[in-house]
C-alpha cells in the first residue's frame, strides 16, 4: 500500500475516534445513529480489509481494527458493530457460491487454512445464509451439506457475537477479529468449477433424473464394500471387492441401455471429493484409478485438498462408494504394518507407507482393469443377443465425458508420481491390494 493508501487509513480511523468521542460527550439523542455508526464501523472494516505487504501498513491490521472496534463499551455502539459485522460476513458468504464453492468444503477448507475461530464463525455463516433460500429452490445436495453442519443456535444476527464469545470462550476482541479474519479469507478464495445450483436458482429435478440410482442396488454394493472393510481374510476380502466393482459395472450398463431405449440423455455431471493429509497425492493417484475404471475422470486440485470427478451421476456415485472402501482397506492394512526401521534403528515408516500406496494403487488398477473389462464384455454380450448393440451407446458416453473435462478444465497439468523408495512397502503394498480389489492410472491431471 502506498504513502496515499495509508495516509487514508489513519483519517478514517482517526474520524472514528472522534465520531466515537463526541457521540460518548453528546447528550443530543440520535445526534449519532444507527446509520452513522454502522458506517464507521464499515469504515474500520474496510479500511482493515484492504492491507498489503508493502512493509508500511501495520504488522496486523485486523487486530488493530478489532481492537478500535472493541474498545467502545456504549450498548448501542455495541449492537451497531455486532449487527454489522454478522451482515457483512453473511453477504461474504453468499458471495462464494457463485465462485463454484460449496457449504462442506467451504467450510473444510476454512478450517485447513484459517483459524479455528473462524472456522465455527464460517459454519454459523452458511447456516445463516442459507435460510435466505427457499428450500424448493435448494438443490438437495446443497441442502443435506448444510444439514450436516447443524442447526441455529443463535436468535437474531445481533444476538450472534455474544453468544458465541461464551461459546468458545473468546473475548470481544479475539471474537471482532476472528470475524475480520472470516471475511478475509472468503473474500480471499479462488474461483473453483460450479458443479451444484447456487441456493435460489435451482429447478426441481425431472422424475427420471430423481429415479436413476437403483436403492436395492446401491445397499448391497454398500453392504458388500462394508464387509470387505472389515474382514481380516485377504482372500474374502477380494472377493466382495470384484462383487462390488461388478455390480457396479452392470448397474452402469443397465442404465446406459435403459437410456438408449427410452432416448433419455443424461448429464455429465461432476463432484468434488476432499483428500486429506497425509499422502494426499497417492490418495488422488487412487481416486484416478478408481474413476478410469468406472468411465469418470478425476482432476486433482492439489491446493484446495480435493478432486473433482467428472462422469455421469450414477458412475459419479459408485466411484465415490469405492474410492471410499479402498481407502479404509488400504489405511488399515498400512496401519497394520506399524512402524518400520532400518538396520541402524532409524525410522522408515514414511518411505514404507509411500512404497505401500504406490504398489497398492498399480495392483489396484490392475485387478480394476481386469473385473470391470470383463463384467462390460459379459453385459455388451448379453444385450447384443438380445439385439442391442451398446458399444456406440458406451463409446458416446466416454465422448462426453472427456469433452466435459476439456470444457471444465481447459489447463490440465500432469502430476509428478512419487517413485518407490522402500521395496518391503512396495511388497506389502501389493499383499493388500490383492486383498482388496482392481486399474493402473499411470497420471493424475492437475487442475
Amino acid at each position: 500500500m502506498g504513502k496515499t493508501n495509508r495516509d487514508r487509513r489513519r483519517a478514517k480511523q482517526k474520524k472514528v475516534r472522534e465520531q466515537q468521542r463526541r457521540r460518548r460527550s453528546s447528550r443530543q439523542d440520535g445526534q449519532f445513529g444507527t446509520l452513522s455508526e454502522r458506517e464507521m464501523v464499515l469504515a474500520v472494516i474496510r479500511s482493515a480489509l484492504a492491507h498489503c505487504d508493502c512493509g508500511q501498513c501495520p504488522d496486523n491490521p485486523l487486530a488493530e481494527a478489532a481492537s478500535l472496534l472493541a474498545q467502545e463499551t456504549e450498548p448501542q455502539w455495541l449492537r451497531a458493530v455486532d449487527k454489522t459485522l454478522f451482515g457483512e460476513l453473511v453477504d461474504a458468504v453468499g458471495r462464494v457460491w457463485p465462485r463454484g464453492w460449496q457449504p462442506a468444503e467451504l467450510v473444510r477448507l476454512t478450517r485447513r487454512a484459517s483459524t479455528p475461530q473462524a472456522a465455527h464463525l464460517v459454519t454459523d455463516m452458511v447456516i445463516a445464509e442459507n435460510r435466505h433460500h427457499a428450500e424448493a429452490r435448494t438443490a438437495p445436495e446443497w441442502a443435506a451439506q448444510v444439514r450436516e453442519l447443524g442447526e441455529q443456535w443463535w436468535g437474531t444476527g445481533a444476538d450472534h457475537a455474544a453468544l458465541f464469545t461464551e461459546k468458545h470462550g473468546l473475548t470481544r476482541q479475539a471474537y471482532i477479529e476472528s470475524a475480520l479474519q472470516a471475511l478475509e479469507f472468503l473474500d480471499g478464495l479462488p474461483e473453483i468449477q460450479v458443479l451444484l445450483p447456487i441456493p435460489g436458482t435451482a429447478r426441481p429435478a425431472p422424475e427420471q433424473a430423481r429415479s436413476q440410482a437403483d436403492p436395492g442396488k446401491l445397499a448391497r454394493i454398500r453392504a458388500l464394500l462394508a464387509k470387505a472393510e472389515a474382514t481380516e481374510f485377504q482372500e474374502e476380502a477380494e472377493a466382495l471387492s470384484e462383487r462390488a466393482q461388478q455390480m457396479m459395472v452392470r448397474h452402469s450398463i443397465d442404465y446406459a441401455a435403459l437410456e438408449a431405449e427410452q432416448g433419455t440423455v443424461t448429464e455429465v455431471g461432476g463432484r468434488r471429493l476432499p483428500l486429506d493429509a497425509p499422502y494426499e497425492d497417492l490418495k488422488a493417484m487412487l481416486l484416478d484409478i478408481v474413476a478410469q475404471a468406472n468411465h469418470c475422470r478425476a482432476v486433482w486440485h492439489k491446493h484446495l485438498g480435493m478432486c473433482t470427478v467428472m462422469g455421469f451421476p450414477n458412475d459419479v456415485n459408485m466411484v465415490e462408494l469405492l474410492f471410499t472402501s479402498l481407502l479404509v482397506q488400504a489405511t488399515t492394512a498400512m496401519r497394520r504394518a506399524g512402524t518400520v526401521r532400518d538396520s541402524g534403528g532409524r525410522s522408515r515408516t514414511r518411505s514404507f507407507r509411500t512404497s505401500f500406496l504406490l504398489a497398492f494403487n498399480e495392483r489396484i488398477g490392475e485387478r480394476l482393469a481386469e473385473s470391470a473389462g470383463a463384467e462390460e464384455r459379459k453385459a455388451v454380450d448379453e444385450y447384443a443377443r438380445a439385439g442391442t448393440d451398446l458399444l456406440p451407446v458406451l463409446a458416446s458416453r466416454e465422448t462426453k465425458v472427456e469433452e466435459a473435462v476439456a470444457e471444465a478444465f481447459p489447463e490440465l497439468e500432469s502430476a509428478q508420481v512419487r517413485r518407490v523408495s522402500s521395496w518391503r512397502g512396495w511388497s506389502a503394498g501389493r499383499s493388500a491390494a490383492d486383498a482388496a480389489s482392481l486399474h493402473k492410472g499411470e497420471r493424475i491431471q492437475a487442475g
